[in-house]
């Protein structure tokens, strides 16, 4: 989250960084880590084998009405903000006899969105804003279906660019205005291109029983040190 030629204090389990400089003006942001989320599509492809494409688990997700009571929380190698908890280990919960590799790929997918929910909650406390739109980028961002759930779980517009990989994009902006190739970040502001906007439509009783649900398995997923 940009939050200005200022720092923000760092709390909720957020750090404060530089955004980026030019000349002798800094531009500071918060910043969230998330230690794995695409890598758990990568883990249930490799490693369990349920999928042999990244777009396999799309296409098993939207075939599931629901995630069957199933959450997954990709705690590989620890949790990240806001938990900070390097002793966490992944689970998946709610698994009954009737849960099918559909089930889970939709956890898989919802869990990455549950964790980016909780770091813009996370922001959302520290700032004193209310996010009312998140723009995304990077490979996981190729996903309907999560980007869509994203939307109902944050109840805000997520909005997906042309190109996805912003970072390199915006490391070419700043060598260009560098370059004199643009005279002034003005001359950049219509420079992203929105490829589509995802709508929330999920009520708030169902949002709010979805991320209790969420916060039940991180929980779970805890050390107990």
């Amino acid at each position: 989250m940009n939050v200005g030629n200022s720092p923000a204090k760092a709390e909720n389990g957020l750090i404060s960084t530089v955004g980026w400089k030019m000349g002798k003006e800094i531009t500071y942001a918060l910043e969230g880590s998330v230690f794995n989320a695409g890598t758990a599509i990568q883990w249930i492809r490799d490693n369990l084998g349920i999928i042999k494409t990244s777009r396999e688990c799309d296409i098993l997700a939207e075939s599931a009405e629901d995630n069957g009571g199933v959450y997954f929380v990709p705690a590989f190698t620890g949790l990240g903000a806001p938990y900070w908890d390097m002793y966490a280990t992944g689970s998946i919960t709610g698994i009954t006899r009737g849960t099918t590799k559909a089930h889970i790929c939709r956890a898989v997918l919802e869990g990455i969105a549950f964790q980016v929910y909780d770091l813009v909650n996370a922001m959302e406390k520290v700032s004193g804003y209310k996010i009312s739109s998140l723009k995304v980028d990077g490979g996981a961002s190729v996903s309907d279906f999560m980007l869509a759930f994203q939307a109902d779980i944050l109840n805000a517009d997520v909005d997906r660019p042309e190109i996805t990989e912003t970072t390199a994009m915006g490391a070419a902006f700043l060598a260009g205005l560098g370059a004199g190739i643009w005279k002034n970040r003005d001359d950049l502001r219509f420079a992203r291109e929105t490829q589509r906007v995802f709508k929330p439509s999920m009520n708030k009783c169902q949002r709010e029983n979805a991320v209790n649900a969420w916060h039940n398995a991180v929980s779970r997923a805890l050390s107990k040190r």
